[in-house]
C-alpha cells in the first residue's frame, strides 16, 4: 500500500467516507466544536485535505482515504479559530465592563483563554513526544 498526500478538498460526504463514518458524525463533531466547519464555496463546504491521504490499494478501483497519523493534534491546532473568536468579544468587553465583578469575572476569563491559547502548542508537542514514546516501546519485541 503506498500513500500520498492530495492537495484537493473533500465534501462532507467524501470527508465521511474517507473515514469510515456517516455524515451525521462529521455534524455532531462539528456542532460540539470538535471539527471546524469549513468554508462554503456558495453550495458547497470542502473540507481541505492536510488531516486526510489518500492511499493507493493494488487491484482496487475505488479512492482509498486514511486519517493522518497526526491528524487529531493538527486538528486540535487548527482550532485556535474559536477561541481567538471568544477572546476577542472578552476583550471587547473589558473594554466596556468598567469596574466591578463582570469586569473582574471578564478579566479572568480573558487570562484563562490566553492561557489556553499560549500553552496549547507545548501540550500538543507533549502529547506528540509520549505517543512517539509509546509507538517505540510497542515495537520492541
Amino acid at each position: 500500500m503506498r500513500s500520498s498526500p492530495i492537495s484537493q478538498s473533500l465534501t462532507i460526504g467524501r470527508l465521511a467516507r474517507a473515514a469510515d463514518v456517516g455524515v451525521e458524525t462529521i455534524r455532531y463533531y462539528q456542532d460540539r466544536k470538535l471539527l471546524p466547519v469549513p468554508e462554503s464555496d456558495g453550495a458547497f463546504r470542502y473540507y481541505p485535505m492536510g488531516l486526510i491521504e489518500r492511499i493507493y490499494v493494488a487491484g482496487s478501483r475505488r479512492e482509498h482515504f486514511r486519517m493522518r497519523d497526526n491528524a487529531w493534534t493538527t486538528l486540535y491546532s487548527r482550532q485556535h479559530s474559536v477561541v481567538d473568536e471568544v477572546l476577542t468579544a472578552v476583550e471587547r468587553g473589558v473594554e466596556v465592563a468598567g469596574s466591578g465583578p463582570a469586569h473582574r469575572r471578564l478579566v479572568d476569563m480573558r487570562d484563562f483563554y490566553s492561557f489556553l491559547i499560549s500553552e496549547a502548542p507545548a501540550l500538543v508537542e507533549r502529547f506528540e513526544r509520549l505517543r512517539a514514546e509509546q509507538r517505540r516501546g510497542e515495537s520492541r519485541p
